[in-house]
């Protein structure tokens, strides 16, 4: 089978690696261009560049990616497996693969098209997500679904750790779904765009915590936001930016909303409903620190 792979994301690490380990090994890997990044702005290679370069794999690395359709045409792909790019496909694009063009999706569809997929299966309280692997038409993550696998979120999962966990399930849905396209191409059940929904790409601002929300909904967010885009409040008096982190834990006690508090030896923080519990903060300008260092001293303090 001749396969092209599209991808940028780390998410997408293993299951390129398990192409090169047991095949179709890919004939060319398109991802985004170097970009800079860090306080020095240093030009970044995707980590998937590397290891592509490291296996001889030929690497495509075009501003839009609709102004490389004739290098992937020249390729002859009759399969394209994308993950994690970080574009939409233009048509022109969409119609090189003589059998199928496929996008591996960390979710299971039709809930949660669209970009923070994982981040919100957490923020919402799934007890469950995973990998779909779908056709590609020009609607977003709308395809026929061919393939799936489903994990169990865990209580103290993380936007982090979920994202190596599915990492890691995405090469069998992979090999799965290349299995049943070399079958029949048209392999697929249509998704039910009624039960669909969809969440947009996360911003750093989106970490904002509301805390007249309930306890028990800021706790998820806290650990569906880490370690991007993390999660923040104000500190009342300074007006600085203080990073929250997990892992927090809910408390039924009835505090003043946004008020942080020293009970029985825990700092708790009044919420909308119910009271969180915060263990490590970082201030803007400041290191990451345990909640009792940063309140040495002090016995209450309020955020907004």
């Amino acid at each position: 089978m001749r396969l092209v792979f599209i991808a940028t994301g780390d998410i997408a690490l293993p299951s390129f690696q398990k192409l090169l380990e047991e095949g179709p090994r890919p004939l060319a890997l398109i991802t985004q261009p170097d970009k800079p990044s860090g306080r020095h702005l240093t030009m970044t290679a995707p980590a998937i560049k590397t290891l592509a370069l490291e296996a001889n794999v030929p690497v495509l690395q075009p501003e839009k990616i609709g102004s490389a359709k004739d290098e992937i045409a020249a390729l002859q792909p009759e399969v394209i497996v994308v993950m994690a790019y970080g574009q939409i496909l233009p048509q022109r694009v969409l119609s090189i693969a003589s059998r199928a063009i496929i996008n591996l999706h960390a979710s299971l569809l039709p809930r949660f098209r669209g970009a923070a997929c994982i981040q919100a299966a957490i923020d919402a309280g799934d007890p469950e997500t995973g990998i779909t692997a779908m056709h590609v038409v020009r609607a977003l993550d709308a395809g026929a679904m061919i393939a799936a696998r489903s994990i169990a979120i865990h209580p103290q999962e993380t936007g982090g750790s979920l994202h190596d966990r599915l990492a890691q399930l995405a090469p069998e849905v992979m090999l799965d779904a290349l299995k049943k396209i070399s079958i029949n191409s048209a392999e697929g059940v249509p998704q039910d765009d009624a039960a669909s929904s969809y969440i947009g790409k996360l911003e750093r601002d989106d970490g904002a915590i509301d805390w007249h929300q309930s306890a028990a909904h800021i706790e998820r967010r806290i650990r569906a936001y880490d370690p991007w885009p993390g999660t923040f409040t104000h500190d009342a008096v300074s007006k600085k930016r203080i990073k929250i982190f997990p892992p927090t834990t809910c408390h039924d006690e009835v505090i003043p909303i946004g008020q942080l508090v020293n009970h029985s030896g825990r700092w708790l923080i009044g919420c909308g409903s119910g009271a969180l519990e915060i263990q490590q903060v970082q201030a803007d300008g400041g290191r990451r620190m345990a909640i009792h260092d940063f309140q040495r001293g002090q016995a209450a303090t309020a955020f907004f």
